[in-house]
């Protein structure tokens, strides 16, 4: 999909505020504990490699990114620091490891059987792979399960010339609610894959954005991964106070393309979901499900000069209509996320009318909405 430079849409990122969530995170932070910025899913939607040189800037020591292409983008563009690829590589893919000098998750015994297999014949392998072993503590997601699980996979790792025991980690699934109770359960588990060790790795991490917030006195570990939070996202959405202001780093706008006055009667949009009550200025917007603002949108209001105004009719592919207090100029700006003139729509309203969370919000915006970085 294309980059739509010529149209007034624009997802504009605040390089201040950014900088601004991760300095605060990093005030934080213990002595000896380390910040990975979390930039997988193209920096929720940020920009991975702008996230990522933001990040570095003001004191991240390595990144978080879900997939191996994510990993190879960030080296490509002149990343050195360590990057830690959360999900499962496939053993075939083991080269593509070395060559790019990349830290690597595992979950299972039988993908290091297969990885030890790979790695014997590979003539280029001139370093051993970093590995971080994924204790499932309740995420039910990747990782092994038992303490006795994770001891094994560390001596088979400790066992290989080919691979080194970089990090052990776990991921909450509660971390962002008041009710603790199933944390602590994931705390005691995490406790107990520690105590059954012999020694630890480089790297012991559990602490998401959320733990980081609302647990960070309370978790073992000398690194945490900071995902949502620097881009300035409460990771419960409305369930508990931010531990610090995060200031959002993205604002979404557009402007009017066209403007007209519609008679009392007339439908408005595919499916003719809306009839002007009576005589309405409608104005049309050059974005739509497409650029990620989803045909769930309409019903929802945004900001003309600090006025609400309704989505009428359904979103299209590429335009949504408005319902206007009067006449507006074409040109004028209409903010779908961000302030205007006193009044806000934040990422948790979009997500609240949608039925879902601001991660989903920010990632959905497809690559054709330009980011516009501004200081």
């Amino acid at each position: 999909m294309v980059v739509t430079y010529h149209r007034p849409t624009r997802a504009i990122i605040h390089r201040k505020a950014l900088r601004e969530n991760i300095k605060n995170e990093i005030k934080r932070l213990p002595k000896g504990v380390e910040l990975f910025a979390v930039v997988k899913a193209d920096g929720y939607g940020h920009g991975a490699i702008a996230a990522a040189q933001m990040a570095l800037s003001v004191g991240a020591a390595g990144f978080c990114v879900a997939t191996l292409d994510e990993a190879i983008e960030l080296r490509e563009a002149g990343i050195t620091e360590p990057i830690l690829v959360l999900s499962v590589v496939f053993p075939s893919y083991l080269s593509l490891v070395v060559d790019y000098d990349l830290s690597i998750t595992v979950a299972t015994k039988e993908w290091l059987v297969e990885a030890q297999e790979v790695l014997n014949v590979l003539e280029e392998t001139t370093a051993p792979i970093k590995i971080h072993i994924k204790a499932d503590t309740g995420m039910g997601r990747i990782g092994f399960v038992t303490p006795e699980e994770v001891k094994e996979a560390a001596d088979m790792i400790e066992a290989s010339s080919n691979m080194v025991w970089e990090g052990l980690f776990t991921h909450f699934a509660t971390a962002d609610e008041k009710d603790a109770t199933y944390w602590h359960k994931q705390a005691d588990r995490f406790n107990e894959v520690i105590a059954a060790l012999d020694h630890l790795p480089r790297y012991v991490h559990s602490s998401n954005s959320a733990t980081a917030l609302w647990h960070d006195k309370e978790m073992p570990g000398n690194m945490i991964r900071y995902g949502v939070g620097m881009y300035g996202l409460n990771p419960s959405g409305h369930e508990l106070p931010e531990s610090y202001p995060l200031k959002p780093a993205m604002e979404l706008v557009s402007e009017l393309i066209q403007v007209k006055e519609l008679a009392a009667g007339e439908g408005v949009g595919y499916g003719k979901t809306y009839d002007t009550p009576e005589k309405e200025w409608i104005g049309t917007i050059p974005i739509g499900y497409a650029d990620g603002w989803l045909r769930k949108m309409q019903g929802f209001s945004l900001l003309v000069e600090g006025e609400f105004c309704e989505i009428v009719g359904r979103v299209c592919m590429d335009q949504l209509m408005i319902r206007l207090p009067r006449e507006f100029k074409v040109g004028t700006k209409v903010t779908l996320i961000g302030r205007s003139k006193g009044q806000e729509i934040t990422m948790q309203d979009v997500a609240d009318h949608l039925g879902t969370i601001h991660y989903e919000v920010c990632c959905m915006l497809s690559e054709r909405v330009p980011r516009i970085y501004q200081e």
